[in-house]
């Protein structure tokens, strides 16, 4: 028996179970790191046990569970979300975006995880998916963010390891990457050159 058939069988069993016991099972139809994905799920089963159980994507961390330590974060439609609150049903439609979804397909690293590397800015980095996440919101909505703007995105985030300090700086590292190759692009280049 293979690894997936085992988790087809206990997803059977899990499922039959709720059914039996009076509860809701909903299909549930998203993308979660641009790939379509269609899963039978508990009604009751929230989006970060789905992405790591059924969807098997194990980056996005779990820590408190009750939405405090930010350790869950993912992007929902392109906004910051604990994924340990909100109920997996919630994300219908939606296009949701894991720790997994930032590197591109052939392995160059977002630029907050290269900035973050360069920083040195985690030490045990469990808390990073999460930090990460936000960040990656953060630039997205505002790509030259002051420092006060890195922390008050950030203090959602707990971290038990580093002070906070070297994320900081890793955040605004990744401010420099992006900054470089925004002015490095085509588009750049062309800026103000009469055609």
């Amino acid at each position: 028996m293979t690894a997936d058939q085992d988790i087809d069988n206990s997803t059977t069993l899990r499922l039959t179970a709720e059914t039996a016991a009076g509860g809701s099972v909903i299909e549930l139809n998203f993308a979660v790191n641009g790939v379509e994905r269609n899963v039978t799920v508990e009604a009751r089963r929230t989006l970060s046990d789905v992405i790591r159980e059924d969807v098997g994507l194990t980056g996005t961390h779990l820590g408190c569970e009750h939405g405090v330590c930010g350790a869950c974060t993912v992007l929902v439609d392109g906004q910051p979300a604990r994924s340990c609150l909100m109920l997996a049903g919630q994300a219908e439609g939606a296009e949701v975006t894991t720790i997994e979804g930032l590197a591109q397909p052939d392995g160059t690293l977002h630029p907050i995880q290269q900035a973050m590397m360069d920083a040195h800015g985690f030490q045990c980095a469990f808390c990073s998916p999460g930090f990460l996440m936000s960040a990656v919101a953060l630039l997205d909505e505002n790509p030259e963010p002051t420092n006060a703007a890195i922390r008050e995105e950030l203090s959602g985030n707990l971290c038990r390891c580093t002070g906070y300090q070297s994320i900081i700086a890793g955040v605004e590292r990744a401010v420099e990457i992006i900054r470089t190759d925004r002015e490095k692009s085509p588009a750049a280049e062309t800026e103000g050159v009469p055609s």
